[in-house]
């Protein structure tokens, strides 16, 4: 996988699906950068507080994914790869449905995934030092290089959606005591029931990890 690293970009993502549409970069690639000044998905949260970090974007042809993976799930997939990819280095992390990444009870990252014909991309923001203690870290020592090359061999191997989902599910109830949202709403996770394509059923309605 071609990996392209920069010191400073407005969003990885935003970037990389610019580039692909534009044929100026292809699949597969990883876009890396040290600093990221428009990130997307904080709801416009402030991330002053961070003060080191890791953002990347990769994109992937839609037919190198496992062929039982629900396209609906893809963050829970890629999530928890790079949960597993921290989990060898150490690390205590953990995947609240559908796409954040927590240190016990505080959010220290995120997934976010798109579509665009027939590839996939793949975001991934995770903070690894901040300057306040209302913003979670992570909680080992480890490059970027490390993380990464972690993720990339868990990335290649293909696994099943299966074999994620069947360890997934068993960690998924720590996610019932928080929420998350949808339509500039919160909604909580107290009474969810997860599903075998990776989706949620809460007071009636199902909900999935990429909308």
């Amino acid at each position: 996988m071609k990996i392209l690293k920069f010191d400073s970009l407005p969003s990885t993502h935003t970037y990389l699906i610019e580039a692909i549409k534009k044929d100026t970069l292809e699949a597969p690639v990883l876009v890396l950068a040290k600093r990221q000044t428009q990130g997307i998905g904080s709801r416009a949260n402030s991330w002053e507080e961070v003060e080191e970090g890791l953002y990347f974007s990769c994109a992937l042809f839609l037919e190198s994914l496992p062929k039982d993976l629900p396209l609906e799930s893809i963050s829970l997939y890629f999530g928890y790869l790079f949960k597993e990819s921290l989990d060898e280095l150490g690390s205590k992390l953990w995947l609240k449905w559908p796409n954040d990444l927590y240190i016990e009870d505080k959010k220290i990252g995120g997934i976010l995934c798109s579509k665009m014909g027939g590839v996939i991309i793949v975001g991934i923001g995770l903070n690894l030092k901040v300057t306040q203690s209302s913003f979670g870290m992570l909680d080992i020592k480890a490059t970027q290089e490390e993380i990464l090359e972690k993720f990339i061999k868990k990335v290649k191997k293909t696994l099943s959606w299966k074999q994620i989902f069947s360890k997934y599910k068993l960690e998924f109830s720590k996610s019932l005591n928080f929420g998350f949202h949808i339509d500039n709403k919160r909604l909580s996770l107290e009474n969810a029931i997860l599903c075998e394509d990776g989706s949620i059923l809460s007071n009636g309605k199902r909900y999935y990890s990429l909308r």
